[in-house]
């Protein structure tokens, strides 16, 4: 199905940023129904259905008023919904199935999304990637400021890691996270997050090894307190900007996974 010949990228949207979107209120044309209210219960169950699938609502559904031609150059303003290409696959899969357009609909935006999913599965892949390589990196040099601040035997620097992990976790130690994320034993959790979750990370041992650095923090005790104390802040502010609390991220595939699909596709490159 061609681009040129479906009447949904017709009716395609593009923001300022560049994002593509579409408007309820030309899909209830584009689909048949005459009276829009009967296609407004065709979004509320799309929206439960994005809901039950565990997606932000707010990221595929947003309202707005619009403004409508009403004949004679007026116009007047209308409650309108943006939707996403995966709104507009869940809106599809609630819409009237006797209608034609819909099974046309319903064929398109499932190869659109799951066209989709690929090359997000792909992005978010080499972000991890690159995020955990970082991580290591940082981990190590974190523990060399610890070790300046007195944090030396190893036992000592896990329970110093456990205060780093409590403050962005709510209270939540190493433990517990490996307990909630469903983890066997052996498994790493840091393995197991999702880019975001990472990145919080990230930026918890960047900000806690540049904090034993610049307040010159000497003894365990203290160590451990300033690692809680910006575990904790990076977590107020994930809340400040609305984001998901880390121990709330999905638990994903080991990322030792990714990384050997990594190397082979890079002796795959090397080979003539």
């Amino acid at each position: 199905m061609s681009n040129e010949i479906t009447p949904f990228e017709s009716i395609r949207r593009t923001n300022l940023a560049g994002n593509e979107f579409w408007s309820s209120r030309d899909f209830a044309k584009v689909l048949g129904y005459a009276d829009y209210r009967n296609f407004q219960s065709v979004i509320e169950s799309a929206r439960t259905a994005c809901f039950n699938s565990g997606q932000r609502v707010e990221d595929h559904f947003v309202e707005v008023t619009d403004m409508i031609g009403i004949g004679k150059g007026g116009q007047r303003a209308v409650q309108t919904v943006m939707m996403s290409r995966y709104a507009c696959y869940l809106v599809i899969q609630n819409a009237d199935p006797a209608k034609a357009i819909v099974a046309q609909g319903q064929t398109y935006f499932a190869l659109q999304t799951r066209r989709q999913e690929l090359s997000d599965e792909e992005v978010e892949e080499q972000r991890r990637l690159a995020i955990r390589s970082d991580l290591r990196t940082h981990n190590t040099q974190l523990a060399d400021a610890a070790k300046y601040a007195g944090v030396i035997e190893p036992l000592d620097y896990a329970i110093f890691q456990n205060h780093g992990y409590m403050g962005l976790y709510g209270g939540l130690g190493a433990q517990d996270i490996h307990a909630r994320k469903g983890l066997k034993k052996g498994e790493q959790i840091l393995d197991h997050m999702g880019s975001t979750e990472l990145a919080a990370n990230l930026f918890r041992a960047t900000q806690a090894e540049d904090k034993l650095r610049r307040e010159k923090i000497t003894g365990k005790v203290k160590a451990n307190q300033a690692h809680r104390e910006v575990g904790a802040k990076v977590r107020q502010t994930i809340k400040e900007l609305g984001g998901t609390m880390p121990e709330e991220l999905p638990t994903v595939e080991s990322i030792k996974k990714l990384e050997s699909k990594a190397r082979k596709a890079l002796k795959g490159k090397k080979k003539p």
